[in-house]
């Protein structure tokens, strides 16, 4: 399967490690000018550095919009577009139940998860209306349509940004500006050693080996940014499926 994002000029929340590393580094191997977003930028300005002239590293953190507007207009002054937004940053620590949480850790993870999400939608669908079109690809998880023991801020963010990509879908649709969510299932990340050392409900039972690489959703990122992942559009593309995994070119 072929993928050309020659030209596309993709903003990646999160891109300091994980999926959004994995993202910015497939996106750009496929042609596109990346943008790494990040709270610290040591890790992104060594990835940007590392991809070369095609990449840029900015601070970010999500939970501001002031930081996610500069962090779009930054995206169109340096190499003229914001053609692909990739809302990534995502918390889940700390995993507690509910009447043991620390009500400003749960807050700080609805700032990130959730708001972070709308920030980026704020911020980037006025640009792309403006140029004719783009791509927002919300990073989604199976939590948005279940519970689980211990992730209450999580399965709750989750679901609630599900509830984002269809709202901005039905509002941005007719302008050409294309809103997906993305459930990756398990990935072997940070996120996954620390849901595997809180013991807290089966997911952190799964042996590693059950989950899937950064790069398998990295390489998902860059097909839903094509018009292969239209059919997708307003809703969550799963990578949990083999039906999802095949269109993507993971699996035959």
């Amino acid at each position: 399967m072929s993928i050309d994002l020659t030209g596309k000029t993709a903003l990646i929340t999160g891109a300091s490690r994980g999926i959004g590393e994995a993202a910015a580094r497939i996106m750009a191997g496929y042609g596109a000018n990346v943008v790494l977003a990040a709270r610290s930028t040591s890790d992104c300005e060594r990835i940007a550095a590392e991809i070369g002239d095609k990449a840029l590293a900015v601070a970010c953190d999500v939970a501001s919009y002031a930081d996610v507007d500069n962090a779009v207009s930054k995206a169109v002054s340096h190499f003229g577009s914001l053609d692909i937004l990739v809302n990534n940053a995502g918390l889940i620590d700390p995993i507690a139940r509910i009447e043991d949480s620390d009500p400003d850790a749960w807050d700080l993870v609805v700032d990130v998860n959730f708001k972070g999400v709308y920030h980026g939608l704020r911020a980037a669908i006025p640009v792309m209306k403006q140029q004719g079109g783009g791509v927002i690809i919300n990073i989604s998880s199976g939590a948005a349509t279940g519970a689980l023991e211990g992730w209450s801020h999580y399965c709750a963010t989750k679901a609630g940004v599900l509830s984002l990509t269809r709202c901005a879908h039905k509002e941005s649709a007719s302008d050409n500006v294309r809103v997906v969510g993305l459930s990756p299932g398990t990935v072997a990340t940070d996120m996954q050693r620390s849901i595997k050392d809180s013991g807290v409900n089966p997911v952190s039972q799964l042996d590693w080996s059950q989950h899937i690489s950064p790069e398998w959703v990295g390489k998902a990122i860059a097909w839903l940014s094509t018009d292969a992942g239209r059919a997708y559009d307003g809703d969550d593309f799963s990578l949990k499926t083999e039906e999802g995994r095949r269109a993507v070119g993971l699996i035959t």
